[in-house]
C-alpha cells in the first residue's frame, strides 16, 4: 500500500469509493463484489433492510454514542450511477435523498446524511441543530465524515473543513495539512496524513485522541469514543474506549479496511471475509458467515 497524495486520492475516491463495510450504534453492513449489500444486527427501523439493494458501490451507517435513549440508526448506498439509496430511522429526514445526483460519496452521522458531489462541492439532509448540515458553500471537497454533531470535510489540497459542535475543539482542524482521510467520532475527530501519521482533535476522555506515535497508517475508523488505524502490514492499531473489547485487534492479520461503530469494530480481510468485535448485543458482530465482501479500490 503506498503512499498517495491529496490529489491522487481523489482520482481514487472517483473511481471507486473504498467504503465497502460500515459499522453503526447497533447494526454492520457489508458491500459484496457483486453490488448487493448485506447487513446484521437491530433492525428496529428497518436498517437492515438492504436485500433488495443493486448496484451499489459503496456504504456507511448512522452511528451515534452510547447513551441508553438513543441507538435509532439508518443506512446509506451510493449507487453506481452516482444517485443514493437509504433505509431505518428517517425522524429527520436524513434518509430523503431520492434526489441527489452526481454524489461521489457519502457519509452518515446522527439523524443526518452527507453527500458528497462530483463537483467537490457537498449536500446534506437531516438534523441541524447545531449547524452540522451547514455545507452548502464547501467546495474543493474530496472526501466528508460525519460525527454525532459535527461533519467533516477534505479538500483536495489537504486541507480540512469543519462545521457543526465544536464544544470539545472537534471541529479546530483549520491547521492540518496532508491530510488524505478524516473520520469523525462522537466528540473527536482523526485525519490520516500522507506520510502515514495520524493526528487527532477532540475529547480525549479515554485516550481516544492518543495516536501521535502511529506511523504507517494506511486507514483509520472512528467510533464514538475509539480509534482505529489499519497499518500498511494489514495489523491494526487502537486506541480509547474499549469497555465491550472494540479494541482488542492486536492478533489482527491481512486486514484490508476497518470500521468502527459505536463500541465495535470490523476488519475486512484480504480473502473477503469478515472479522468483529466488541459489543455484540445485537448480533452486529456477527459476521463471521460473511464472503465475496468487495475489497477497496479494486
Amino acid at each position: 500500500m503506498d503512499y498517495i497524495s491529496p490529489k491522487e486520492a481523489v482520482l481514487k475516491m472517483k473511481r471507486w469509493p473504498k467504503d465497502t463495510i460500515a459499522a453503526g450504534r447497533r447494526h454492520t453492513v457489508g458491500l459484496k463484489s457483486d453490488g448487493t449489500v448485506t447487513a446484521v444486527g437491530d433492525n428496529k427501523y428497518e436498517q437492515c433492510d438492504v436485500s433488495g439493494w443493486r448496484d451499489i458501490v459503496a456504504v456507511t451507517a448512522g452511528n451515534v454514542h452510547m447513551a441508553t435513549n438513543t441507538g435509532n440508526a439508518h443506512t446509506i448506498g451510493l449507487k453506481s450511477d452516482s444517485t443514493v439509496a437509504a433505509v431505518g430511522w428517517n425522524k429527520h429526514d436524513q434518509c430523503d435523498v431520492n434526489d441527489w445526483r452526481d454524489i461521489v460519496a457519502v457519509a452518515a452521522g446522527w439523524r443526518r446524511t452527507i453527500g458528497l458531489k462530483s463537483d467537490g462541492t457537498a449536500v446534506a439532509v437531516g438534523r441541524n441543530n447545531e449547524g452540522e448540515c451547514n455545507v452548502s458553500d464547501w467546495h474543493d471537497i474530496v472526501a466528508v465524515a460525519a460525527g454525532d454533531w459535527h461533519t467533516i470535510g477534505l479538500k483536495s489540497d489537504g486541507t480540512v473543513t469543519a462545521v457543526g459542535n465544536n464544544r470539545y475543539r472537534q471541529c479546530n482542524v483549520s491547521d492540518w495539512h496532508s491530510i488524505v482521510e478524516v473520520e469523525a467520532g462522537y466528540l473527536h475527530t482523526v485525519g490520516l496524513k500522507s506520510d502515514g501519521t495520524a493526528v487527532a482533535v477532540g475529547q480525549n476522555k479515554v485516550g481516544q485522541c492518543d495516536i501521535s506515535g502511529w506511523r504507517d497508517i494506511v486507514a483509520i475508523a472512528v467510533g464514538s469514543n475509539h480509534t482505529i488505524g489499519l497499518k500498511s502490514n494489514g495489523t491494526v492499531a487502537a486506541v480509547g474506549w474499549n469497555e465491550y473489547g472494540q479494541c482488542n485487534v492486536s492478533d489482527w492479520r491481512d486486514i484490508v479496511a476497518v470500521a468502527a461503530g459505536c463500541a465495535h469494530t470490523v476488519g475486512l480481510k484480504s480473502d473477503g471475509t469478515v472479522v468483529a468485535v466488541g459489543d455484540n448485543e445485537y448480533g452486529q458482530c456477527d459476521v463471521s458467515r460473511w464472503r465475496g465482501i468487495q475489497l477497496p479500490n479494486n
